[in-house]
């Protein structure tokens, strides 16, 4: 109910801020009288209880201050030295750094009905202390839950093509996906990459066949296309040569200078058919 709650305010255009806010109240006449007894016995036994009245965080922690079961600040604590009240005061730490981890390899199916198994990793931070302690009981469990299902999700409205060529676009759009999701509980998502694609046997199989099909077939054309040129130079020359009976003579002499830089034994010397022919009529 809680969760419904604070979704039907998010819709309404109420910030975390505000939702926080209203878990910063009044402590109520109740409470006050408790703060003020629990101060009077600091005060009171002064050299024992400020050991148990002063915390430190560290640098890369912030820590959230309940103060009979309200947050005391908008604001988390820290880092260094803070001031609690001892029976009256809990604080939860909450580490700032950017955290990384691996999505379990997921069965995903895809647009085109292909089974792939895909991994990922997701890096995300803390960005307000506050909203991760008071909007979700553990942030960190909930984003890797949440990238889990965001990965089929999303791999699940791409089809294989894309899903191989497209890793830079898919990780964005799950970045932004979980972003807005993670939005409400203080979370960050900084990065997020597609580590691997494996496919099935057969579909590699099939992958490969295609592929070096594909690889005939447009060597064949480039074969024809070679001797369909050839031809059209063969031609070309052919009607030189006609045009110039002189230049087929040329043509056969070096024809003859190109066997003799062989160093071959035996020479085939054209003969012109006009001369055979002479000896034909005779």
């Amino acid at each position: 109910m809680e969760m419904d709650r604070m979704e039907s305010q998010k819709r309404r255009g109420i910030s975390n801020d505000d939702l926080i806010s209203e878990r910063t109240g009044a402590l109520g006449c109740c409470g006050w009288i408790l703060c003020i007894i629990a101060g009077f016995f600091v005060i009171i036994l002064f050299p024992f209880t400020i050991w148990f009245c002063l915390k430190i965080v560290q640098e890369y922690e912030r820590a959230v201050i309940f103060r009979l079961g309200r947050i005391t600040d908008r604001k988390a604590k820290g880092p260094g030295i803070f001031f609690v009240l001892p029976c009256t005061d809990t604080f939860v730490k909450v580490d700032l750094r950017t955290v990384s981890f691996d999505i379990p390899p997921q069965e995903i199916l895809t647009k085109d009905s292909v089974t792939v198994s895909v991994d990922g990793v997701v890096y995300f931070r803390v960005s307000d202390p506050i909203a991760s302690v008071a909007n979700v009981s553990n942030a960190d469990f909930s984003t890797r839950l949440l990238a889990q299902t965001t990965l089929r999700n999303v791999l699940g409205t791409k089809n294989l093509a894309e899903l191989l060529s497209d890793r830079e676009g898919i990780a964005h759009s799950m970045q932004s996906n979980l972003d807005e999701a993670t939005d409400n509980w203080g979370i960050k998502v900084e990065r997020v990459e597609i580590k691997d694609v494996k496919l099935p046997h057969q579909m590699q199989r099939a992958m490969a066949a295609e592929a070096e099909a594909t690889r005939e077939a447009r060597a064949k054309v480039i074969a024809a296309e070679g001797e369909m040129n050839a031809s059209r130079a063969l031609k070309e020359a052919s009607l030189v040569i006609a045009e110039s009976p002189s230049a087929l003579q040329l043509r056969y002499l070096q024809t003859l200078n190109t066997i003799a830089a062989e160093k071959n034994s035996t020479i085939i010397f054209p003969l012109p058919m006009d001369v055979i022919s002479h000896f034909m009529r005779k």
